[in-house]
This record gives structure tokens, sequence and C-alpha cells, in this order.
């Protein structure tokens, strides 16, 4: 018996006939955060997220379609391990010697589709801000500053640090060699010493 021919099993292929399966599971409260990063270097039909550990790429296409109404064209994801530091974070006073890891972070980058009903899947970030005065800048550089010389002296390589002094003692040095300070003593003479203590008579005679 003859086979029939293999365009008749399949079929004409239709461009439509494959599409990606979206979730249906309804979820009212999320437990779940994802933030968006700011992307200069990418273009406006891209944008990037912080996302949980746990979250996959169906996940986040679902969620942007669900909630903004945004089709994915594609979903690109990767995890980013942090550095090893002192003791864990937010530690007052850090341990020397006992080593943390923070846990990885997970970065998606996404390619928007057209907008249903809106024209367009394009997003532009509104203009940074150069002027921090109002969120208290310099006390927030002030403090990470004075953090990571804290941090520093109970590093792994604190011992070969320079002294904090340092540059000080340098500039000192500089100036009384070249005159502008005259050095000075931190002692003084106070002559013989003397007796404090002195012997009473407590007999009462």
């Amino acid at each position: 018996m003859p086979h029939p021919p293999r365009s008749l099993l399949l079929g004409p292929l239709r461009p439509t006939a494959f599409r990606t399966p979206r979730g249906r599971k309804a979820v009212y409260l999320p437990s779940f955060t994802l933030t968006l990063i700011r992307t200069p270097h990418l273009p406006p039909t891209m944008a990037s997220f912080l996302v949980p550990l746990s979250f996959n790429k169906l996940d986040l296409k679902d969620y942007l379609y669900h909630v903004y109404n945004i089709p994915v064209l594609s979903v690109r994801s990767f995890v980013q391990q942090q550095r090893v530091r002192q003791d864990k974070p937010g530690a007052k006073l850090p341990r020397p010697r006992r080593w943390y890891r923070a846990r990885s972070i997970k970065k998606m980058t996404v390619e928007m589709g057209k907008v249903d009903g809106m024209g367009g899947g394009a997003f532009v970030w509104p203009k940074e801000e150069k002027d921090l005065e109002a969120w208290d800048k310099k006390a927030w550089d002030s403090a990470q500053e004075a953090q990571e010389v804290e941090n520093a002296k109970f590093g792994a390589d604190a011992a070969k640090l320079p002294p904090m002094d340092r540059k000080s003692m340098a500039e000192q040095a500089k100036a009384l060699l070249e005159g502008k300070l005259i050095w000075r003593p931190s002692w003084r003479d106070y002559g013989r010493p003397r007796e404090v203590e002195t012997d009473m008579n407590i007999s009462g005679g």
C-alpha cells in the first residue's frame, strides 16, 4: 500500500501555529518583588529587572503580559554571584575572619513587543536627577566612606595597609623641613620632684 504524501500528513505551515504558552494561574497576592533597573545603555524596547532566584522566564513573560499588557519577544537571564566579605551585612562591628557571601542576585532582560491597542512597546526612562541634596546625599556618602574605612581595618590584608595617620605625618614632616613649623617637645620640666604625702601624727598626743 503506498504511503500518503508528506504534505497531507503535516498540512500547510502556519506562522501562528506555534505560540508560547501563557500561564493561567490566578495570583492575587504575589509574594515576590520585581525591581526595574535603570539601563541607559539599552534601547527603549528592552528593559532589565531584578527578580527572585526562583523566577523563570515564563513567569516574567506572564507577569508583564497580564499586569501591563506588554508582550515579550525574548528573555535573557543570568545569576550574578556576590563578593565575599567579612561578617554579615548590617553588623555594627564586623568580626574579622568571619567570611560571608551574600545571596546571589538574578537579572532578566526582556525585549518588549508592540503593546496591544497602544501602538508601541518602547519605554524611556525619565530624566535622572542631578541635584540629590533633597535626599541628603552628602551624609550618605560620608557614612559609606566611614563604613569602608572600618571594614578595611578588619580585612584580610589589614596588616599590609599603611597606618591611617601616614598622610598627616608626612605633611607635618614636610612642614618642619620647610621651616613652616617649629618642633617643640611635648613634655615639660617641672623641676625636682616633690613629696606629696607627708607623715601625719594620728596618735592624738
